[in-house]
């Protein structure tokens, strides 16, 4: 008997091999998610992370990421508010702050918020001018929330902030008549800026004026009361010399009068008058004696007035340089 098309039938027959795929009643909820179990498609309960208990064929779970997300927005077109083209694009930053109303109210969360947060930015855009967009990243995510964040609350999102990754003009004409206004802008700044150098400089040389016209003024009156109080001092000093003189005067009169009187105890007026007269005289023969020593003297007069005809004081050393003086006037007069 021939069996071996019966072992080919059998062999075909036999069922091939495959690998089933574990089946677990636990499920896993990772950290910084939430998950909602359905029992039948109903009846959620939230599921924090960690591990719960899951029956495929009785629960279904549905898991929302709580973490900060991003959906990028490529070339969002608009027009700002002094009417100029752009294409605009970023991403749009949100965070699901309730995960039953992300789950339950609204379907394709991401699709949704992503074609939301496109129509919010471009009426965002709208509300600004083009330098406001290119410098006023605040401003443009503190609007993004005024306008979004009752419609995303909605769905249990919140919607954090726009950050704008490219941003330019939607042609090329608009972009070359921004240059130039930026341009124009750039040269307006530039002459204020040389006005208010210019300004700085001339308020500089008015300072430096004036410190120096007050300089020279504080330098003028130290010098004048420098002077008054050389003046001052000089009178001072003159008059201290006078008074010491005239006592050293009084002291020598004194002195002689006691050496000339009959009473050295008791000197008399008429004692003193004669010291005073014999001071005097060595005085007279003190200048002599200088007028005899100067090499420029050439006559000299002796004697007294009586002597040339007048009658006066013996040794009158005034009266002989007037006549000295005389006679050289006469000589000079002869000559010419």
């Amino acid at each position: 008997m021939n069996t071996r098309p019966a072992l080919r039938v059998l062999s075909r027959a036999r069922p091939s091999l495959r690998p089933i795929g574990r089946r677990t009643f636990l499920t896993i909820i990772e950290q910084g998610q939430e998950g909602w179990r359905l029992s039948f498609g109903r009846d959620p309960v939230r599921l924090s992370p960690g591990i719960h208990l899951f029956i495929p064929p009785f629960h279904s779970v549905q898991r929302v990421d709580l973490r900060e997300c991003s959906i990028n927005i490529p070339h969002l077109q608009g027009y700002t508010l002094d009417n100029v083209p752009i294409t605009v694009t970023g991403s749009l930053f949100y965070r699901i702050i309730d995960g039953y109303k992300a789950c339950f109210k609204v379907t394709d969360l991401e699709k949704n918020i992503q074609n939301f947060g496109t129509s919010a930015m471009r009426a965002v855009l709208g509300t600004f001018s083009y330098d406001q967009i290119i410098g006023d990243r605040n401003g443009i995510n503190s609007k993004l929330n005024e306008m979004i964040g009752t419609s995303l609350a909605n769905w249990g999102v919140e919607g954090t902030r726009f950050e704008v990754q490219s941003f330019q003009p939607a042609n090329r004409e608009v972009e070359r008549q921004l240059e130039l206004q930026m341009e124009a802008e750039r040269n307006r700044r530039k002459q204020l800026l040389d006005t208010q150098a210019q300004i700085n400089v001339a308020e500089g040389q008015k300072q430096r004026v004036i410190l120096e016209s007050e300089g020279h003024l504080q330098a003028k009156a130290n010098e004048a009361d420098a002077s008054f109080k050389t003046v001052v001092r000089e009178a001072e000093a003159r008059q201290q010399q006078s008074l010491m003189e005239a006592s050293a005067l009084a002291a020598q009169v004194e002195e002689i009068a006691k050496s000339i009187a009959a009473d050295k105890a008791n000197v008399k007026a008429a004692d003193r008058q004669r010291a005073l007269l014999t001071l005097v005289e060595l005085r007279r023969l003190e200048q002599l004696k200088a007028i005899a020593a100067s090499k420029s003297n050439s006559t000299y007069f002796f004697g007294d007035k009586a002597a040339l005809g007048q009658g006066g004081e013996a040794y009158n050393i005034d009266y002989a340089e007037h006549v000295k003086s005389g006679m050289g006037d006469r000589a000079a007069g002869v000559v010419v």
